[in-house]
């Protein structure tokens, strides 16, 4: 394999590079890619190449993705207010048509994406393959679910034959009802059920930052707790945490908080000696 080929200009250097495929060659890496990250189409691009590159690399690579601006963009075409609950959306029966319809079209963007570079991706949704099965979050949060049950097998084979699944954070209860699923929680659930080495959460932020705004490089759980507990951990980012540390609690080996504007912030987490954002390990 010629490294120098498939690794970009302003990627991690190709001595650390080939450290970390070994250490990562029979290992399983969960990617959320998600929340404002999705509407620029050059960090999309980015986002796209480097997934190809770690399928090139022969890293097994599952996709969870979000999609709550394009909701949002779609709902507001059709002059539709949301409603939130400790920020996830109230979705009545007409919001979950517009989020599925939104979430598959994303996927297969993803998916068609991937293809273009030279990767069999393969779409993970409710119309398609769907592997979560969902009980309901609250009743007053209408179709959204919590992730009670995954279907790993589909995923494990898709892998086998070096296919990246992409999975849309939508799932089904038992009356065969389609709901929404918070995109982390989406990825918490993946990761956790296939006991995956990492979770790399791509979002816009650098990582957790401490009280003088300084990214933190590595973090244990009592440590985060510490930081909501003190409030240098506040709103958004609560259930992002608190994700990480359900992951990290059953079974994942470490989550990584990355940024997902900068160029192959999924590269650098995976691939060198200091990483990209914040690692948290239990």
């Amino acid at each position: 394999m010629e490294l120098n080929k498939i690794l970009p200009e302003k990627g991690p250097p190709i001595n650390e590079v080939m450290k970390y495929i070994d250490k990562y060659k029979n290992d399983l890496i969960v990617i959320k890619y998600g929340g404002n990250v999705l509407i620029d189409r050059d960090i999309f691009n980015n986002f796209i190449l480097d997934i190809s590159i770690l399928n090139k690399l022969g890293l097994s690579i599952v996709v969870v993705h979000g999609g709550g601006p394009r909701i949002k963009r779609e709902l507001d075409k059709s002059k539709i207010q949301s409603k939130f609950i400790r920020g996830l959306r109230v979705t009545t029966r007409e919001i979950i048509n517009i989020v599925e319809s939104v979430l598959i079209d994303f996927n297969e963007d993803i998916v068609n994406s991937l293809k273009k570079k030279g990767t069999d991706a393969v779409s993970i949704h409710t119309k398609s393959n769907n592997i979560i099965e969902v009980k309901p979050e609250i009743e007053d949060l209408g179709f959204v679910g919590i992730p009670n049950k995954v279907n790993v097998k589909i995923l494990l084979d898709l892998i086998k034959q070096n296919k990246v699944p992409i999975v849309s954070p939508l799932g089904v209860d038992k009356n065969n009802r389609i709901n929404n699923i918070n995109g982390d929680t989406a990825a918490m659930a993946v990761a956790k059920s296939l006991k995956s080495r990492r979770l790399l959460l791509m979002t816009n932020v650098d990582g957790v930052l401490d009280k003088n705004k300084k990214l933190v490089a590595e973090i244990s759980s009592s440590q985060i707790l510490e930081m909501v507990k003190n409030e240098t951990i506040t709103e958004g980012m609560i259930p992002k945490i608190n994700a990480c540390l359900n992951a990290v609690n059953n079974g994942v080996t470490a989550v990584g908080i990355i940024n997902g504007t900068k160029q192959h912030s999924c590269l650098w987490e995976i691939f060198s000696d200091k990483g990209s954002g914040t690692l948290i390990r239990k």
